[in-house]
């Protein structure tokens, strides 16, 4: 009997760890919704003509913090001339990190 109440134990931890586990995992959000994010702000400022992101996350280090972030870009044209810039979104909040002109 003592041993079918340690396995019990045992058992209902292992389960118990996984799932607390598995619900401590940050998710990250979509590339999609990460470049929907980016364009809604630069769009704040005027239309856009074109688009990109990559589909993976990727790891970067600014300023000492760890990031996971997607890289994208957007072309603007203002003023007849074509503007475009580069932009790094945290792929856990959906924040723009950094924006740089090309």
């Amino acid at each position: 009997m003592k041993w079918n109440k340690l396995l019990i134990g045992f058992s209902t931890g292992i389960i118990a760890g996984a799932l607390i586990s598995q619900a401590a995992k940050k998710k990250t959000i979509s590339s999609d919704v990460a470049l929907g994010l980016a364009k809604k702000a630069f769009k704040e400022n005027g239309p856009i003509d074109g688009s990109w992101i990559h589909m993976n996350p990727e790891s970067i280090k600014r300023y000492d913090l760890s990031y996971q972030i997607y890289r994208g870009g957007i072309t603007r044209t203002v003023n007849n001339e074509v503007e475009q810039y580069e932009f790094l979104v945290d792929a856990m909040t959906g924040t723009i990190i950094e924006v740089n002109p090309l």
